[in-house]
């Protein structure tokens, strides 16, 4: 019996720390407006463009729209929508950015809205941080940081693929 509950407490333990230290160790705030878990994936050597991944919750009573983003990494970051059209997946940009409701919530992921970081000076490599300056109409500009994790972090290659989608601008 008391195996089992020491079993129980560490395993409890355990499942606290994994779900809640990442969360935790990638949020910002400022004002009405949280950005939870920026992040990038790798890229292979010559590849001239990388993804950018977050949360961004709008606490406030106003409607915010994201404008914009740029890192020193890159020449110019764009915010994308992936879609389907066709039976073919096609990305295209926001020109008129990314609107965020109030009270809302919108996750840029893989196969939805993301960020493009277009002529990356050099590859992005695992474990890194990249600076990222997010604009928005409605709310201050915010300073965060992508965390490079692997593919096998938690998504599967094929979620995370860019390489067969058709830019269309």
């Amino acid at each position: 019996m008391k195996k089992r509950i020491t079993l129980l407490l560490a395993s409890s333990a355990l499942m606290t720390s994994i779900f809640t230290t990442p969360v935790l160790a990638h949020e910002y705030s400022q004002g009405e407006v949280d950005i939870e878990h920026p992040w990038s994936r790798p890229t292979p050597p010559g590849a001239p463009m990388g993804v950018g991944y977050l949360v961004i919750r709008n606490h406030g009573d106003s409607n915010i729209t994201l404008v914009g983003a740029s890192t020193p990494r890159a020449d110019d970051v764009s915010i994308h929508e992936t879609l389907m059209k066709d039976g073919v997946m096609r990305m295209q940009p926001l020109t008129n950015g990314l609107s965020i409701a109030a009270g809302e919530t919108v996750e840029l992921k893989p196969h939805s809205y993301h960020l493009m970081l277009e002529k990356l000076a050099e590859p992005l490599k695992e474990g890194e941080k990249v600076p990222l300056t997010l604009e928005f109409e409605g709310a201050e500009a915010m300073e965060v940081e992508l965390n490079v994790q692997s593919l096998d972090a938690g998504m599967s290659e094929l979620e995370m693929d860019h390489s067969g989608h058709q830019m269309d601008h």
